[in-house]
């Protein structure tokens, strides 16, 4: 089973694969696959819920999400996403709900944000939860951000990404996903931090790389530049689902091989 030191380990001498898992199907199948790190994130507030943003996903969200993971791949190094308000409140609350998460059958959280949080974050370590940072685009500050943009195009915004890095290393984050950062200022952050770096939307210089599920297996309709669809899950669902619904008007289903006597 990986653990926070096999990752540390494999920064510079092996791609770290990482993909989200939602339910016990999805999980399955990502273990199965021999995929390194399962995160079980607060995307499925749009991927599953159909909300708009990450926003509305609570903890009671969360938590049922993760023991479904669990359930699908006991054997997993998974992650859980700390959802909006979870741990912005207060420090207190903060390592409570990341242990909730740990005895829901987490590994390890995630949480976004750099330097603003990292005595939570130094808490919540020292309570013995490893951490996982989220820098660049931040999903749960979209309304302050202005919407979907691409970070460290400006030198404001390269020098937060970099001093944040550095942060969320001296206070014990084990790795620091890195979304939508423009390739150069990705590639400065890897070389400048001991811990991995885990790239989405960050180009080919990042310790590893993170998709969510539904895109790689092309279940969503969604053609994101930074994504890549493996297979398209969609329109074989859809045909299938066509397929059962003619054959039932048609009466050619049930047949005789689906019968008891």
């Amino acid at each position: 089973m990986i653990t926070t030191k096999k990752i540390l380990e494999m920064k510079g001498k092996e791609p770290i694969t990482m993909i989200t898992a939602y339910d016990y199907p999805t999980a399955k199948i990502a273990s199965e696959a021999g995929i390194d790190l399962l995160l079980v994130g607060d995307s499925l507030g749009n991927v599953l819920l159909g909300y708009d943003s990450t926003i509305p996903v609570t903890m009671e969200d969360m938590l049922m999400h993760i023991r479904a993971v669990r359930r699908g791949a006991p054997d997993a190094f998974i992650i859980g996403d700390m959802p909006f308000l979870s741990y912005e409140v207060s420090i207190e609350k903060a390592v409570e709900n990341a242990g909730l998460m740990m005895k829901a059958g987490a590994n390890a959280i995630k949480l976004e944000g750099g330097e603003e949080y990292a005595e939570t974050i130094r808490r919540i370590i020292s309570a013995g939860i490893p951490v996982m940072g989220h820098l660049g685009f931040t999903p749960q500050s979209v309304n302050l951000l202005g919407g979907h943009r691409v970070q460290g195009r400006t030198p404001e915004s390269r020098a937060k990404i970099l001093k944040d890095s550095k942060i969320l290393e001296e206070v014990g984050c084990f790795a620091i996903v890195l979304e939508l950062v423009v390739e150069s200022v990705a590639k400065e952050v890897t070389e400048n931090i001991k811990i991995p770096t885990i790239g989405i939307g960050a180009g080919r210089y990042c310790d590893g790389q993170v998709l969510v599920f539904h895109d790689v297996v092309g279940l969503t309709t969604l053609n994101l530049k930074f994504a890549k669809k493996y297979a398209d899950t969609y329109n074989i669902m859809l045909n299938a689902v066509k397929q059962y619904k003619e054959e039932v008007k048609s009466k050619t289903f049930p047949s005789e091989t689906h019968i008891f006597e």
